[in-house]
């Protein structure tokens, strides 16, 4: 039985070279896209801070302050347009503080995000006319100020499908903003699109968002704000479309709620908290300070010649409950490895009544679920109890302990803080001394 025409030979020999022509045509054009030779710099780089908040005040002030020694210049947020459809459904403009940024003596950039649009995308369409007029407001109203803004960050929640489309806008205020550097911002599944090269090279520059959320499984399922093994990725393939670009990398955190089932249910990040219903588990999950820094000594020892620098998202204020604190970020910034230092202290506000504290000395924040041994006898007190999810306990030996008992998504104490987790009234007066036995994940 012959399974090919035998008088034919040629032409099931011509597709199947037409067949590898094309094998090879798609690995060479991978291989050049993913080996292509980049040049490569070493050293310091810059480190701006994304100012985020939507309402400004002493705190925002004071953190400006903070951070001007260390940061080589800020981005601010100024302004944020959603859509109902193809028609603007908001705008909000933020207030923001010039006299503040002034007093920095840092160079600013300015923010306009845009929220999800579907479409048409026109050169010259309405849309693109209201974007360009506004973003050209925003500008005239930091000159006004007596603030010239070093570039415009148009930061787009754009569908992949649609890069050709937001290129047109981009070209739109490109023409319309000619005086101020135009940057977008840019995700890493954008990367592997035709489009994006385009795009990108439409705009002066991107910031490449390395962090993002996907949607948890389940409460006992890993959380990673940054993948920093897949930031490095990126970064390498982003350096070979020849745009010069920066990085973002997060300080903030989230409280992640999932129902009884374990199905997730919505989130939180840095803001009024939220009331869940009765069952409910929290799970609380942030940028890992050890990860980031070991990514900015990465970067300082061999990069991309055009990777000019990370920006982190975004600036802390001393009333942040789920960013890092300043002294946090400072230590990850000169590409340190926070200081871990977590110690107890006992205080005497009367000669019998010894208060016990917990005290974080380092530079990041500790889990605080602590066993604490106390060096007095159940014989030696009158009365004790725990604080702040702390519960009292007896050793074998009779002697006192401080258990954590509490909810551990509330376990955590921030960098710098001091925590009062006991008390014990004594028989007599006499010294307390305390050992930390264990640390509690």
């Amino acid at each position: 039985m012959r399974l090919f025409p035998v008088s034919k030979p040629v032409s099931y020999l011509a597709l199947v070279a037409v067949v590898v022509l094309v094998i090879g045509a798609i690995l060479a054009r991978y291989f050049w896209a993913f080996h292509t030779a980049v040049e490569r710099r070493n050293g310091p780089f810059g480190q701006e801070i994304y100012v985020w908040q939507r309402q400004w005040g002493a705190v925002v002030s004071k953190a400006l302050n903070q951070a001007a020694g260390q940061a080589s210049s800020f981005s601010v947020l100024a302004a944020e347009v959603s859509w109902k459809g193809s028609e603007v459904d908001r705008e909000v403009r933020v207030a923001i503080d010039y006299e503040a940024l002034k007093a920095t003596g840092r160079p600013v950039g300015f923010a306009l995000r845009i929220g999800p649009y579907s479409g048409p995308f026109d050169k010259r369409g309405e849309a693109a006319n209201f974007l360009t007029g506004f973003a050209g407001s925003l500008i005239a109203e930091a000159r006004e100020a007596g603030v010239e803004p070093v570039e415009l960050q148009i930061d787009f929640d754009c569908a992949e499908s649609k890069l050709n489309g937001y290129r047109k806008w981009v070209e739109a205020f490109r023409e319309k903003i000619s005086s101020v550097p135009l940057v977008i911002t840019v995700l890493p599944c954008w990367l592997n699109e035709r489009a994006f090269t385009a795009l990108a090279r439409a705009a002066d520059g991107f910031v490449l968002q390395v962090h993002s959320l996907e949607r948890p499984k389940g409460p006992e399922a890993p959380i990673t704000l940054c993948d920093s093994k897949a930031a490095v990725r990126w970064v390498e393939q982003a350096a070979r479309n020849g745009v010069p670009f920066r990085v973002a990398l997060p300080t903030y955190g989230y409280l992640v709620a999932f129902n009884k089932e374990g199905r997730f249910i919505g989130l939180t990040a840095e803001g009024p908290s939220r009331t869940w219903d009765e069952g409910t588990i929290l799970r609380s999950v942030s940028s890992e300070p050890g990860a980031m820094a070991r990514l900015v000594q990465g970067w300082q020892e061999d990069r991309p010649c055009n990777m000019q620098g990370v920006i982190w998202y975004r600036l802390p204020v001393e009333t942040d409950s789920l960013n890092w604190k300043w002294v946090t970020l400072s230590a990850v910034m000169a590409g340190q490895i926070p200081r871990e230092e977590l110690r107890v202290e006992v205080e005497y506000p009367e000669p019998e009544l010894a208060e016990i504290v917990l005290v974080n000395d380092g530079e990041t924040d500790q889990p605080a679920g602590a066993k604490i041994e106390v060096g007095c006898k159940g014989e030696d007190v009158i009365a004790s109890d725990g604080l702040r999810g702390y519960a009292v306990t007896r050793t074998d030996t009779g002697s006192i302990c401080l258990e954590y008992r509490g909810e551990k998504i509330f376990s955590t104490i921030r960098a710098g803080e001091r925590w009062k987790i006991g008390w014990i009234r004594l028989k007599k007066e006499m010294e307390v001394k305390t050992h930390v036995s264990s640390l509690q994940p």
